[in-house]
Order: structure tokens, then C-alpha cells, then sequence
């Protein structure tokens, strides 16, 4: 059975990698793609992920979301991911278009017309999600869960508290939380434990036309170390299909919005609050081992 997915995403490098995953599994139905501002502007992200659609020659729709978030102002991570937000490869300039309707209007529609629900994977910032709830909130019947990638239990990856993804909308992530909605975090606590390591990276450049794809793009990672880089985003898809290799804990996550803290993502871990309610299941451990294997594994059976 496939799981029927929606990616809300920023394209961006780790983005690049959780898609070409999520489009080239066949355990996964990847049903519309929205995009977002985050780690590059808006029109940047949705470019991004329509040369991804094309690379791989699929039909699957791309609808252009939120250009900001709904009230901090905007900060991006063109640092990171560099201007164009994928630098390194040059991908074909003859792509699709994207739909003729917002990325809100193209949630509604194909959550409310799928025959099943829908799980949504939100990997950049949670504005699209947010704006979805608060005009539609009779989509939240129809949608499975979310596994989103963002927050921490730990430090931060924007400020010593904040993930970027919610820190670059923590309003969004409020309203996401307090949807009533079974949700999947993905934070910090795991992806910077998955790194893709230089060994891995070797391998990619020299496997296939995908490989050296990703390759090409990953070298320009900023979020690098010499133990290895940063997936942050590919550890969502890795999460839908190979739970068992993911220990997570039920917890109550409350956002920060304003103050110094912004962004931060504070779970209550040892459940003194909410009389003993939770809201998320946290992933707080990963094997990186099965994961660099995996990630190597799905490449080499891409026919590309």
C-alpha cells in the first residue's frame, strides 16, 4: 500500500534530496507539491522544485505558496543554500508550470478530492499549513497526520533555541501544534545525527545521472562538518518509510513567539504540564548507519 503524500516545501538542497526520494519510492504517492518561502524567496523555492518535477520527467503538480510569513519578517538561508538556493548542477530550463492556483487552494482541493487521507510533509517553514487550518479548517477531517520537519529539543540551527523552519514562522508553528492533528516532529535531535558522511558522498557522485545530481548540489551544503552533511529534510521521508530505525517519545510541544527564545520548540520531557496531555510524537534518536544506507540504496535503484 502507498502512502498518499503532499510536500510543503523550500528548495534548498536537503529539500532537492527529500523529494527526488518521495517522487522515485514506490511505497510513496507524492499527490501535489506546494511551495514556500524559506531557505530562498518564494519564486526561487517554487523554480526549485518544479527543475526537480522535470529532472525526473513526473506529472506531479506544483502550486507557489506564501512569499512571507504570516508576521515576522522574513529571513532567509541563502547563506546555506547558496542564491538560487540549489547551486552546483545545471538542470534542464524547460520546466513545467506551476498550477494557476495558490498553494492554499491547491491543498483544499486535493486533500478534500483524495479518496483517502492525505499525510502532509511540510519541510520548510509551516505559513501554507497555518493559512490551510485557519481558512479551511474542515481539511484537518480528511488528513492522516504530519510529519514535518522543524524544531528541537536541544540547541538550535538559527539561534541557540531556534530550528530554522520554525523560527522562520513560529506563528505558523503554533497554529500547526494546535491543530488537534497527529504530528510527527522531525527536529534537529535526529537529522544532525544523519549525516550523509564523506564516504557516502564518494559513493553518490559516481553512481548515476541522480547521484551526481545530488552530489553536485550537497558539496555546496553549508551545513557541513567533517563527520559529514546535514539531510535534514530527507530524514521526514526516511521516518514514513523505515519508522523502526527512529526511537520517538509522545510529548506536549509549545512554540515561542516572541522574546530572545523565538522559535524555540520547548517539549515537555518529563510531562509536568498539559495533565499529562501530548500533541507530538518526537524523534529523538535515528540509526545513522541504516539511514547513509538507505539514502544510498534508494539512489541506486532511481533509473536516472
Amino acid at each position: 500500500m502507498t502512502i498518499k503524500i503532499i510536500m510543503d516545501t523550500d528548495p534548498g538542497i536537503d529539500d532537492a534530496a527529500a523529494l527526488t526520494m518521495a517522487l522515485n519510492d514506490p511505497q510513496i504517492d507524492v499527490k501535489l507539491i506546494t511551495s514556500v518561502a524559506g531557505n530562498v524567496t518564494v519564486d526561487k523555492t517554487t523554480k526549485n522544485a518544479l527543475k526537480i518535477v522535470r529532472f525526473f520527467n513526473k506529472k506531479v503538480p506544483v502550486a507557489a505558496g506564501a512569499k512571507q510569513p504570516l508576521i515576522k519578517e522574513f529571513e532567509d538561508a541563502a547563506r546555506i543554500h547558496g542564491e538560487s538556493g540549489m547551486p552546483g548542477y545545471d538542470f534542464p530550463e524547460d520546466l513545467p508550470k506551476p498550477l494557476d492556483m495558490s498553494a492554499v487552494e491547491a491543498l483544499r482541493k486535493t486533500i478534500m478530492d483524495s479518496d483517502e487521507k492525505i499525510t502532509l510533509v511540510p519541510t520548510g517553514s509551516f505559513t501554507n499549513i497555518a493559512l490551510l487550518f485557519s481558512e479551511y479548517p474542515e481539511v484537518k477531517d480528511h488528513i492522516e497526520r504530519i510529519v514535518a520537519m522543524g524544531g528541537s529539543l536541544g540547541k538550535g540551527n538559527m539561534t541557540s533555541a531556534a530550528e530554522f523552519n520554525v523560527f522562520t514562522d513560529p506563528d505558523a508553528a503554533r497554529i500547526m501544534y494546535s491543530s488537534g492533528i497527529p504530528i510527527t516532529m522531525v527536529g534537529l535531535d535526529i537529522t544532525m545525527k544523519a549525516l550523509i558522511t564523506p564516504d557516502s558522498l564518494s559513493k553518490l557522485e559516481h553512481m548515476n545521472e541522480t547521484g551526481k545530481m545530488l552530489h553536485d548540489i550537497i558539496i555546496h551544503d553549508g551545513d557541513n562538518s567533517a563527520e559529514g552533511i546535514a539531510m535534514h529534510d530527507v530524514n521526514t521521508i526516511f521516518y514514513l518509510l523505515h519508522p523502526e530505525a527512529i526511537k520517538t517519545e509522545k510529548m506536549w510541544i509549545d512554540i515561542v513567539t516572541d522574546g530572545p527564545a523565538i522559535g524555540e520548540t520547548v517539549g515537555d520531557i518529563r510531562g509536568a504540564y498539559h495533565d499529562g496531555k501530548t500533541n507530538a510524537n518526537v524523534c529523538v534518536d535515528i540509526d545513522s548507519e541504516a539511514f547513509n544506507k538507505w539514502f544510498l540504496d534508494e539512489v541506486s535503484k532511481i533509473k536516472r
